[in-house]
């Protein structure tokens, strides 16, 4: 079986959560004996041909100096090669700009697509472009075989909204188990003597009532935020909150160890998203033994349950760092370290990569696509 990965800026990975999965699943499959080529931006820092035994096509990808507008040019790129090679399956991670390309997928060959966080509700996007992504939606529905759902959320939005199975098979994580707190120290932090938010810094993540609740609270723990802020959000956020000495902005730290052990060392951990499926952050979070405080929706509840604490407004997190801390719930921690090695471990999710590929194979080409 030959597959092609389309929809991520490539592996290994220097980006976020396809880009994740894309890496960790291209690798299990190429053990497992099949042949797996990923589509990278030709901006991308590997520049081989084959990393661990997958095979690596990099496609112009104009995003550095067009913007946006880029990445539907890089997506048609990939497109327009994966025509010219005889696939037998393509992996499609997302729909944003992708999509609108999607009348020129091969015919004959099996089109899976994970169909991502519902991308129109994000507040960052202006109205017409929300508009735009709920049509880019509609044409991953429609020019799709069959479709994948990251969340039993996404999985009944896709049920109710376009009578369509989805298979459910959510996003993996590796149980951090080797913490070393002396990471602390080049950040000037001490263990559980901060409270942390690792995000990108957009609106529906919530970050800015996190913010005003650690204002309104009466705790002095320093709260450290991990997030790149040179975008407009960002700007707005460490200008809003510069006279506060105990909100830190560390700015975008990406090796994982380093980010596990903040994570673990943190007293409470923040997690805002409020769009979404099942979000990378929230289980490499769980997976590091965070105590977590998350924004109260179908999402974040359907992973977390009743092992963590929950908010909608300023007040209820500013309660929350008042009254907790994280040496009386490590309940909390046990069982959502549970649910990492018994749901979300990264082997099992590529098995069930996997059987879906191995099942939509055996179906073949939806009738009408």
């Amino acid at each position: 079986m030959k597959i092609a990965i389309l929809g991520t800026r490539g592996i290994p990975n220097n980006y976020g959560g396809f880009e994740q999965l894309a890496e960790y699943l291209s690798v299990f499959l190429v053990k497992n004996g099949y042949e797996v080529t990923v589509y990278n931006s030709h901006n991308h820092p590997y520049q081989k041909k084959n990393w661990n035994g997958v095979k690596i096509v990099h496609c112009w990808d104009p995003e550095d100096k067009w913007g946006t507008a880029g990445q539907f040019i890089y997506d048609l790129n990939c497109i327009r090669h994966i025509r010219k090679n005889n696939f037998d399956i393509i992996l499609q991670l997302g729909y944003t700009s992708s999509t609108v390309w999607g009348w020129l997928l091969p015919k004959n060959v099996v089109v899976t697509t994970n169909m991502d966080g519902l991308e129109w509700q994000r507040s960052k996007y202006s109205k017409p472009v929300r508009r735009f992504l709920k049509y880019a939606e509609k044409l991953g529905v429609r020019f799709s075989d069959h479709w994948i759902s990251d969340s039993i959320g996404i999985s009944l939005y896709l049920s109710d909204s376009y009578n369509i199975p989805s298979t459910f098979i959510p996003y993996g994580s590796h149980l951090f188990e080797t913490p070393v707190a002396d990471i602390l120290s080049k950040f000037d932090l001490e263990p559980y003597e901060y409270d942390l938010i690792v995000a990108r810094m957009e609106p529906e993540n919530n970050i800015e009532i996190i913010l005003d609740g650690y204002a309104k609270s009466n705790q002095n723990r320093k709260f450290v935020i991990i997030g790149r802020t040179n975008t407009p959000f960002g700007k707005y956020l460490v200008e809003k909150f510069k006279g506060n000495k105990n909100i830190i902005f560390k700015g975008g730290i990406y090796d994982i160890n380093i980010l596990n052990n903040i994570r673990h060392f943190s007293n409470l951990y923040f997690h805002g998203h409020s769009v979404g499926g099942t979000n990378p952050s929230l289980l490499e979070a769980m997976a590091s033994q965070g105590l977590i405080c998350a924004n109260d929706n179908i999402f974040n509840k359907s992973i977390l349950g009743s092992d963590a604490f929950y908010f909608n407004n300023q007040d209820q997190v500013a309660e929350t760092i008042n009254k907790v801390n994280k040496s009386d719930f490590f309940n909390f921690i046990e069982n959502n370290n549970l649910k990492i090695k018994e749901l979300y471990d990264w082997d099992n999710i590529n098995g069930q990569y996997l059987n879906h590929l191995k099942e939509v194979f055996n179906k073949g080409v939806r009738k009408g696509r």
